[in-house]
């Protein structure tokens, strides 16, 4: 007959926090549009208030703030002020994690969303693409 080992469950193998006790994750939007046409502004309107929403009704996250650029092409991180700040302040630990729309409204260059992507991993942040349903 074959010797078994029991190996006893432990919360501390997958985490250093108990279930309980665990902190809600400060999470936070991105909106983006890239012009200033009525159809637009009005994408933009929906996805302010959609994700303001669905980040406030989770009860395990704490919302971490709304970011947005209106109105300023994904093509280059240069002016996109809403955008700049946010991975800032992801950087500075105030979001946890991002939720945006689609890849294409975080960034259209793909060089640059790897590259924010990376930095954001590297400091243990997730970007969530809801369209995609892709988690970094």
């Amino acid at each position: 007959m074959r010797s078994v080992t029991v190996i006893p469950a432990s919360i501390h193998r997958f985490s250093e926090v108990p279930l309980a006790s665990a902190k809600k994750r400060k999470v936070a939007a991105y909106a983006r549009v890239s012009t200033d046409n009525e159809d637009q502004k009005t994408s933009y309107a929906a996805q302010v208030d959609y994700y303001t929403n669905y980040i406030k009704s989770r009860s395990d996250w704490e919302f971490a703030g709304m970011y947005s650029d209106e109105g300023v092409t994904g093509t280059s991180l240069k002016k996109r002020e809403g955008f700049t700040r946010m991975v800032q302040d992801a950087l500075d630990g105030k979001i946890q994690l991002i939720v945006t729309k689609s890849v294409s409204r975080f960034a259209r260059n793909t060089v640059d969303s790897l590259t924010t992507i990376r930095k954001l991993k590297e400091h243990g942040i997730e970007v969530y693409f809801e369209k995609e349903a892709i988690w970094t």
